[in-house]
């Protein structure tokens, strides 16, 4: 009987290996018939991959050498403010390929950026506020950024907006109150300590990004929060009065005026916000395109003033939509007081004094649009006429820079 058995499981296990074969054989068929299409294809190719395999390789290092030697560094902001927009614009406008690539980085905004310019490896460039370079030289925390640090060129003034509930009128009373400062570190934070101090006024500091602060002074949780971004500031324009928002005005006080600008902000700027023939008077501060200051023999040195050839003479592109509308304030020639320009702009300005007068020439244009004064008027007026206005567009731009 056990004989029996054993035959049994042996016939069992001789089925199970044939039913495996036959099972194993129908996949292995099926894909051979359907897959010829597929190898006849990679047949016929295949002459012609061997050829590109056998032919001229590219030469690696080559790429990464050009690369590297060709992209530039440059530090923004948070994306809703005006330094990331500003970013996006030089690589926008001036990236070509391997030749030249703009790389933007979000940051933190300008106090980081001074930082990161100064000590972080591989970065080029950054945007930053004239008062905050006037902070590092005061404090020296940074050792002497006047001898390590210097500017391409000062784009705009960047404007200050507090921006309270309706219920606020003054910074006076916000004497207690929580106000966002914005991120720990950031430029807005050390700007808004100057200026508090700087009035007497002692406030509740928070710090929240600039959309998490909106949410909290609408949920009531703070009395106000401040941005500091280029006129007109997307998160801002999206404000109404009508729900209850205002923008309070800031003195400008003598205590304000080593680091500090006037500025004004209209119903132009913010039609939700302000009411048409009203302006409400603000601070401002200058912004600027800066660089660590290397040997004029050095590679960065080197890549820096590549960069700055391509843009200064692709600058009209600049001042024509889409790009920020900051960037039709910019006079190339204009200085700052007190620190030392990127050599190789410097040598740009003085061999290209014809393309400025032309670029000259278009702001003007903007200030009579500015003005509300029609091109077809402004061709038909007087040389007198022409030449007071100009006098007055000088002080307009002097205002701005």
């Amino acid at each position: 009987m056990m004989e029996g058995l054993r035959g049994l499981a042996r016939q069992g296990r001789g089925y199970r290996i044939v039913t495996g074969l036959v099972c194993g054989l129908i996949p292995a068929v099926a894909a051979g018939i359907f897959d010829y299409p597929l190898r006849a294809q990679q047949a016929a190719i295949a002459p012609e991959a061997t050829a590109r395999t056998n032919g001229p390789r590219p030469d690696l290092r080559d790429i990464a050498e050009r690369m590297n030697a060709n992209t530039i560094t440059v530090v923004t902001s948070d994306p809703p403010l005006a330094y990331a927009s500003f970013g996006y614009d030089l690589a926008a406008v001036l990236n070509s390929g391997d030749e030249l690539r703009i790389l933007p980085i979000v940051s933190k905004g300008a106090y980081q950026n001074v930082r990161d310019v100064r000590f972080l490896r591989g970065v080029d460039l950054g945007f930053a506020q004239t008062n905050i370079l006037g902070y590092y030289r005061r404090t020296g925390e940074i050792g002497d950024v006047a001898d390590k640090l210097v500017y391409i060129l000062k784009i705009c003034n960047e404007e200050f907006h507090f921006i309270v509930r309706s219920d606020i009128s003054s910074l006076e009373q916000l004497r207690g109150k929580k106000v966002n400062f914005s991120t720990p570190g950031s430029g807005n934070q050390l700007s808004l300590r100057d200026i508090f101090r700087r009035l007497g006024i002692s406030v509740v500091e928070v710090n929240f990004v600039p959309s998490d602060g909106l949410e909290k002074l609408k949920n009531g949780e703070i009395t106000a929060t401040v941005m500091t971004s280029g006129k007109p500031a997307p998160l801002v324009a999206g404000l109404k009065a009508s729900d209850g928002y205002r923008i309070v005005p800031v003195p400008f006080v003598n205590a304000l005026q080593d680091d500090y600008l006037p500025s004004t902000l209209t119903h132009d700027d913010y039609p939700d916000l302000i009411a048409p023939g009203q302006t409400v008077e603000t601070l401002a501060s200058g912004t600027i395109l800066f660089a660590y200051n290397w040997p004029k023999n050095s590679e960065r040195y080197r890549r820096i003033d590549k960069f700055v050839q391509a843009f200064f003479s692709k600058f009209s592109e600049f001042q024509k939509p889409p790009r920020h509308e900051k960037w039709r304030q910019t006079n190339l020639a204009a200085t700052i007081p007190g620190w030392k320009r990127f050599e190789g702009a410097e040598e740009w300005l003085v061999t290209n004094r014809d393309a400025l007068q032309s670029i000259t020439q278009e702001q003007f244009e903007h200030f009579l649009i500015d003005r509300r004064i029609a091109a077809d008027r402004a061709r038909t007026m007087s040389e007198s006429d022409r030449n007071q206005m100009f006098e007055e567009f000088m002080k307009w731009a002097g205002e701005r820079h």
